[in-house]
């Protein structure tokens, strides 16, 4: 699964340890997530939806060997 958290953290200039607090996680989930090496919970991806006010299909997309 491809993600954004990256880039949209880019756009709120916020640290991963900010978004870690504000998603209610630890610094390494995210780091983690920002890596490809963690896939989220779907309420941790909504609350990732919500913490950068976007929708969910705008920070994580399904990747062809997803379907495997």
């Amino acid at each position: 699964m491809k993600n954004n958290i990256k880039v949209e953290r880019a756009k709120k200039n916020i640290t991963q340890a900010d978004l870690a607090k504000l998603a209610k996680v630890s610094r390494q989930t995210i780091n983690a997530m920002e890596l490809g090496k963690y896939i989220p919970s779907t309420v941790l991806a909504l609350r990732l939806a919500e913490v950068f006010k976007v929708e969910i299909s705008q920070l994580f997309t399904l990747e062809d060997s997803d379907w495997l």
